[in-house]
C-alpha cells in the first residue's frame, strides 16, 4: 500500500500499523488518514487508499480529502462549550434553562449544562417521531427537545445522546453567542488554528468530500428489550449511514454527528487542550480551562450503548472497561464506524483517525486501536 504524508522517524511503527490496516481482512481500510500532534507539532500526518466523491469516480485519498466523522464531531462541539465556559459565558454547572428559558418545560429545571455534555440529561432522542429530513430544520428539532419530558431523572444515568446532544449544545452556543455552533467553531476555533473542520460544510468543499461506505447491517431492534431506552432511541429516528453522503446532510449543522474533516484537522483542533490551552501560537483555553473534562459525571452501564462508560464533561474518560489510554489525564470520543479522537494531557499529545469504510459497530474496532497502541508503545 502506498502511504502518503509525513511521519517522524521515531514513530515509524505508527506508520507500519496504519499500513497494516490496508491488508486483507474483514476490517480492511479502503481510504483513511491518521494524525498525531505532540507539544502542538504535527508529528504524524498520513493518508492512503481510495475514495469516491459526489461524481461517483474512484480516486486516491488526498491530502485535502475530508469526510463525515460522525460522533467524533462531538469532541469539537464539546470544545466549543469548554471555550465559552472558560470565558465565563457558559456555566457548566448551571441549569440549561438559565440560557434557554423555553427548556424549563416538562420537568427539566434540574437539567444542568454538564448533564447535556455527559449524556445524562435524559433526552437521548425525540419522543415525537423524527426523520433525517426533520434534522435539517434546527428550530423544529430544538423546540421539540425544549418541550420534551426527560426519559429518566437527569444526572442519574448516562444514555447516549447520539444525535440530540449536538442540538442541545448547539442551541446553548446560539443562546450565549448569537452564533450557530458551526459559525462559532469556524471563527473561534478551527479558523485561528488553521484546522480544516466544518460543522455545516459549504459548496466549495464538495469536490474533496469522500463518501462513507456504510456498514453492511443497519441498526435493528434485535436483542433489545421491548420498550427499553435503547429500543426507543432506535425506533424514534431510523438512520441510514448513506444519509451522510447527501448534500442536505452536509449543509446542515449537525454538531453531534455531521462534522466534516480529516485526521489532521481533528488532531490540530484539540492540540491546545493537550498543551495547557495553547498550541501553535493560538490560545483557546486558560491553563485550567480543560479541568472540567475530568470531573467524572457517571461510570455506569449506558442505557443506550452496550458499554460501561466513564463520562467526564464533554468527553469519555479512560477506565478498565475502556482502556483508551494508560494516562489519567486523557480523554476521548469516537464516531460510528470507527473514527476516533484522543487528547492526552499527560503526554501533551492528540491522536485522530478517520476512514471511509465504516465498521459494523458504534463502539469502534481494531483499526484505530492498533495504531493508537503502536503510538503509546513509543511514548511509554
Amino acid at each position: 500500500m502506498d502511504i502518503s504524508g509525513s511521519c517522524d522517524d521515531r514513530l515509524a511503527t505508527v506508520r507500519d500499523a496504519f499500513a497494516g490496516n490496508f491488508d486483507d481482512g474483514d476490517t480492511t481500510d479502503v481510504g483513511a488518514a491518521v494524525a498525531v500532534t505532540i507539544d502542538g507539532e504535527l508529528v504524524v500526518d498520513l493518508w492512503a487508499g481510495s475514495m469516491v466523491g459526489d461524481d461517483g469516480a474512484d480516486r486516491p485519498w488526498a491530502a485535502d480529502t475530508i469526510i463525515n466523522v460522525w460522533s467524533t464531531t462531538k469532541t469539537v462541539s464539546a470544545l466549543a462549550c469548554l471555550v465559552l465556559a472558560d470565558h465565563g459565558e457558559l456555566d457548566l454547572y448551571a441549569p440549561v434553562y438559565k440560557f434557554w428559558p423555553e427548556f424549563r418545560a416538562n420537568n427539566k429545571t434540574s437539567v444542568e449544562v454538564r448533564h447535556v455534555l455527559s449524556h445524562t440529561a435524559g433526552l437521548p432522542s425525540w419522543s415525537d417521531p423524527m426523520t433525517v429530513e426533520k434534522l435539517y430544520d434546527w428550530d423544529h428539532a430544538t423546540s421539540l427537545l425544549a418541550a420534551q419530558e426527560p426519559w429518566w431523572e437527569p444526572g442519574t444515568a448516562s444514555g447516549y445522546h447520539a444525535i440530540t446532544q449536538g442540538f442541545l449544545e448547539g442551541e446553548l452556543v446560539r443562546r450565549v453567542t448569537g452564533q450557530t455552533i458551526g459559525d462559532f467553531v469556524a471563527t473561534e476555533i478551527a479558523g485561528p488554528l488553521g484546522a480544516d473542520f466544518h460543522i455545516g460544510t459549504r459548496t466549495e468543499h464538495d469536490r474533496r468530500v469522500a463518501h462513507v461506505i456504510p456498514p453492511s447491517h443497519p441498526f435493528t431492534l434485535d436483542g433489545m428489550e421491548a420498550g427499553s431506552i435503547a429500543a426507543r432511541v432506535v425506533q424514534s429516528l431510523p438512520l441510514d449511514a448513506a444519509a451522510a453522503n447527501t448534500i442536505p446532510w452536509r449543509r446542515a449543522e449537525l454538531p453531534a454527528s455531521g462534522g466534516f474533516g480529516n485526521a489532521r484537522s481533528v488532531a490540530m483542533i484539540h492540540a491546545p487542550m493537550a498543551c495547557g490551552g495553547e498550541a501553535n501560537g493560538v490560545r483557546l483555553l486558560s491553563p485550567s480551562g480543560v479541568d472540567p473534562v475530568f470531573d467524572e459525571q457517571t461510570y455506569t452501564q449506558d442505557l443506550v450503548l452496550p458499554l460501561k462508560l466513564r463520562h467526564g464533561i464533554g468527553f469519555g474518560l479512560p477506565s478498565p472497561d475502556m482502556p483508551i489510554s494508560p494516562n489519567q489525564r486523557a480523554c476521548y470520543w469516537g464516531g460510528w464506524g470507527g473514527s476516533l479522537a484522543v487528547i492526552d494531557l499527560d503526554a501533551r499529545m492528540t491522536f485522530a483517525y478517520v476512514m471511509n469504510k465504516m465498521g459494523e459497530t458504534t463502539s469502534g474496532d481494531l483499526r484505530a486501536a492498533t495504531i493508537l497502541a503502536a503510538l503509546y508503545a513509543v511514548l511509554a
